[in-house]
């Protein structure tokens, strides 16, 4: 009579498999992406292109608060809109190379980030969120009658410039695959940052803050950290935007710069990497579309996004990861 012997690692075969294939599915998307986002500006206008990249990566720094953090602003556009005024200044005013300026533009927006963050991160929910949205609101009617942003006129004719001294930012191209590398460098970090253990941390205290407290963890810091990241990332998008379209104005400061990001995360699915740039293309391609024809922009977009929330309810990309192919393909939603 045999013996039925146990293979400990014979249900495991199967799954580090999956686990491959999924590696493997996944790379090759991204390289695809990748592909795609180079050879692009060879078939599309660059211009809606950078457009498209600039707003996607302010998505993606915004996500990086209420996808990995659970905190919900309504003042981002102050860290947009403000790094593109000093971005701009600095390159028109004091003649500063570009790379020079975008670094100008970050830490702007990483100051006003921590300003901002320090009284916001006291509170939570929506007392958060009107937090943030006061002290945006402040930072807009500053830009309103700060005589160095030119009020409703805005910094206009803002130069180009050379990168690095060499590379002329005047060529549409040579600027399309330098906003294009700054978008790539910039989701690195993100990555690298939600998939730290200081990221790991910001998840648990997503999840259960009173946990992350009886654990030792210094709630408000973290929360701190993770507020002036992507305050710093969403200046990096704005200050690239004043470089490509030459100029820095109100709209960029408005409370309507907060909504659209909030717009653009929610359609593309909030806690996933790819999500908030879907959210982005398709909001701009949509305001792109729509400002050609006779139909309204703002309810067109209002209705979109009703139809996602409904149907919808973890976003596009979310839903996809959420579905039973999207767990096959190892795209589960971890945010």
């Amino acid at each position: 009579m045999s013996k039925a012997t146990h293979n400990p690692t014979a249900g495991a075969m199967p799954q580090a498999e999956v686990s491959a294939t999924a590696g493997t599915i996944k790379t090759v998307l991204i390289l695809a992406g990748l592909a795609v986002l180079i050879a692009a500006p060879m078939f599309v206008y660059p211009i809606f292109l950078m457009k498209l990249l600039c707003f996607a990566l302010f998505a993606c720094a915004f996500n990086l608060l209420i996808g990995y953090t659970g905190l919900l602003s309504f003042g981002h556009a102050a860290f947009f809109g403000g790094a593109a005024y000093f971005t701009a200044y600095s390159v028109k005013e004091w003649g500063v190379t570009p790379e020079i300026g975008l670094l100008i533009g970050m830490a702007g927006a990483a100051l006003l980030g921590l300003v901002i963050g320090f009284f916001a991160i006291r509170r939570q929910g929506i007392y958060f969120a009107m937090i943030t949205l006061a002290l945006s609101q402040m930072f807009y009617f500053f830009c309103l009658q700060a005589p160095f942003t030119h009020g409703e006129d805005g910094l206009q004719g803002v130069p180009r410039g050379h990168l690095f001294g060499l590379l002329d930012l005047n060529a549409p191209l040579n600027i399309y695959y330098t906003v294009l590398a700054a978008f790539v460098l910039a989701l690195l970090v993100i990555w690298r940052f939600v998939n730290s253990p200081f990221g790991m941390i910001l998840k648990s205290i997503r999840e259960n803050e009173q946990r992350a407290i009886s654990l030792g963890y210094s709630v408000q810091r973290y929360k701190l950290g993770a507020f002036v990241m992507s305050a710093a990332l969403a200046g990096l998008a704005g200050g690239l935007k004043a470089l490509v379209f030459q100029f820095a104005t109100l709209t960029d400061v408005a409370w309507q710069m907060s909504g659209e990001v909030i717009l653009m995360t929610l359609l593309g699915g909030i806690g996933t990497m790819i999500g908030p740039i879907f959210g982005a293309g398709l909001v701009v391609a949509l305001q792109n579309y729509l400002a050609t024809s006779d139909f309204p922009v703002t309810i067109i977009t209002g209705l979109v996004f009703m139809a996602c929330v409904l149907v919808f309810r973890r976003g596009l990309i979310g839903e996809f990861y959420a579905s039973r192919l999207g767990r096959r393909l190892g795209f589960q939603h971890r945010g």
